[in-house]
């Protein structure tokens, strides 16, 4: 188990703590228990190695202050805006006996002997993380999921996952998914359209095919339309040609 040095803050104000800072110390509170709040300090470079882990909020490690040791859990991390650095810890105390609820990483073994990874397959995972109601002085540092013999198609329950003596999903009411082999998504590609149609289809907006048909075919129709049109009109001014008496031929002298 890590064990860690904290020493006790003499002060809480806001510069005193910011020195603490520049000198290399993350402020903490250290909380939990029959105890009360005692306010700490631990060196940056005792926790440099495993704080930034996915695993660090559900590290159990001992800190020793005053020669007194005492086993505690991270339950939170403040993180600097801009520089990312660690600027402030809470700790709880570990009370032997009790239980809490604690979200435990997930992990993948035997991804090479998954028979559906092999083939294509994706490992689609749905949850990183569980959270588990386990006894505070035994909390698992992982979830171990084993893909060996998963197909396409699988999908892996909470109720398919081996977990420890007296550790119990905090979710309850349903058998949650928390990864399953999917099969392997082919993107197509849009084909290439052939060289000079996209200019033609920008260029003048040529007509769709077909249209440039239609569009004599009309014209001809809308000349032949008023052709008749003009015939009519002509047919209906014209006046009938003014007919003339017969001449009566003269009676023939006897």
């Amino acid at each position: 188990m890590i064990n860690i040095k904290a020493t006790i803050r003499e002060k809480s104000s806001a510069g005193y703590t910011n020195k603490l800072r520049l000198d290399g110390f993350i402020p903490a509170i250290l909380y939990g228990g029959k105890n009360e709040n005692e306010k700490i300090s631990i060196a940056k470079k005792d926790l440099r190695n495993f704080i930034k882990n996915e695993s660090f909020l559900s590290t159990v490690f001992e800190i020793e202050i005053n020669g007194k040791k005492e086993k505690v859990l991270p339950r939170d991390v403040a993180y600097h805006v801009t520089t990312m650095e660690p600027i402030h810890l809470d700790l709880m105390r570990i009370v032997s006996g009790t239980k809490i609820a604690i979200e435990i990483p997930v992990k993948f073994i035997n991804n090479n002997d998954s028979p559906g990874l092999k083939r294509g397959g994706v490992l689609n995972i749905v949850r990183r993380k569980v959270e588990l109601r386990c006894p505070a002085d035994s909390i698992p540092e992982d979830i171990t999921i084993d893909l060996a013999g998963t197909d396409i198609g699988t999908s892996i329950k909470i109720s398919s996952v081996k977990l420890p003596e007296s550790v119990t999903p905090v979710i309850v009411d349903r058998d949650f998914v928390i990864a399953t082999v999917a099969a392997p998504t082919i993107i197509k590609e849009p084909e290439k359209p052939a060289e000079g149609e996209a200019a033609e289809g920008v260029e003048g907006e040529a007509p769709a095919e077909g249209a440039e048909g239609k569009t004599e075919a009309a014209s001809k129709d809308g000349d032949q339309a008023k052709k008749d049109d003009k015939g009519k009109e002509a047919a209906t001014d014209k006046k009938p040609a003014d007919k003339k008496p017969a001449e009566k031929k003269p009676a023939e002298k006897k």
